[in-house]
C-alpha cells in the first residue's frame, strides 16, 4: 500500500498525517508536492489540513488551482480514495471532487476543542471498522468549517448514504450546543456518490496516538488501510 500525502503552501498537518501512517501504521507514504503532477502510482492520497496559502480568497479555492489537482481529479474519477482532512476538505469542495461548500463559522471565531462525532453510515471505506451510530471524539480546529448545501444537494446526501459524520453530543444527540460550527443537519463529513472520496473537518490525525490517550482517529485510518 503506498499512500500519497500532499504539502500545499501552508498545510501544517502533513507531517501529523505522515507520521500516523508512517510510524503508527507501518505504511509505505509517498511525501507529494502541490506542483507535482505525478502521484506516483498511490492507492490512496491525502489531502490534510492547514491554512493553504493563508486562506486567502475562500479556504481552498487557491489551492485547487494547484497543478497536482488535476492528477488528484483524474484518479478520483477513475475510482481512486482520496481523503480531505479540514483544509483538504475545503479543497476537495472547490474541485468539486464532493459537493457543498464550507462557509464561515457562524460565531465568526476559530474554534479549537475536542468533538463528537456520530458514525451515520459504515457503507464507507472511511468508516468500514466503526459502527454505526458510533460516536467518535476527534478535534476540531477550523474558521471555516460550517457544511452548506442547497436542499436538492442535501436531500441528495441523506438519501444516497453520503452524509458520513454528523456533530452531536456525548450520548450521540443533535443539538444547538453539540455543532461547533452551525453546518447544516451538523454536518462532519462527507462523500461522493461513488464512495471514494472523503471530506471531514475534525482532525483523526490529532487523536491517533497512545500517548494522547485518545485513539478514536486511528480507527478511520485503519478503515480505509483495510480497504481492497
Amino acid at each position: 500500500m503506498k499512500v500519497g500525502v500532499i504539502t500545499f503552501p501552508g498545510s501544517n498537518c502533513d507531517r501529523d498525517v505522515v507520521y500516523v501512517l508512517e510510524t503508527l501504521l507501518s505504511q509505505r507514504v509517498i511525501p507529494l508536492w502541490h506542483q507535482d503532477t505525478n502521484l506516483q502510482k498511490c492507492n490512496i492520497i491525502v489531502l490534510p489540513g492547514g491554512f493553504t496559502y493563508g486562506d486567502y480568497l475562500r479556504s481552498g479555492a487557491i489551492a485547487n488551482l494547484s497543478p497536482i489537482m488535476k492528477q488528484v481529479v483524474a484518479f478520483a474519477n477513475k475510482g481512486g480514495l482520496v481523503v480531505g482532512i479540514c483544509n483538504g476538505f475545503q479543497i476537495l469542495c472547490e474541485s468539486g471532487l464532493l459537493p457543498g461548500a464550507l462557509l464561515r463559522n457562524t460565531n465568526q471565531l476559530f474554534t479549537c476543542t475536542n468533538q463528537h462525532i456520530r458514525v451515520e453510515t459504515t457503507d464507507s471505506a472511511w468508516t468500514a471498522k466503526c459502527k454505526k451510530h458510533q460516536i467518535l471524539s476527534i478535534p476540531i480546529a477550523h474558521a471555516e468549517g460550517r457544511y452548506y448545501a442547497d436542499e436538492k444537494t442535501l436531500k441528495e446526501l441523506q438519501n444516497k448514504d453520503q452524509i458520513v459524520f454528523r456533530y452531536c453530543d456525548a450520548e450521540g444527540h443533535f443539538t444547538p450546543e453539540s455543532n461547533p460550527n452551525g453546518s447544516i443537519y451538523d454536518i462532519a463529513g462527507i462523500c461522493n456518490k461513488t464512495r471514494n472520496v472523503f471530506g471531514m473537518m475534525p482532525h483523526p490525525e490529532r487523536c491517533a496516538d497512545d500517548e494522547l490517550r485518545n485513539i478514536d482517529g486511528r480507527l478511520l485510518f485503519e478503515s480505509i488501510l483495510q480497504h481492497k
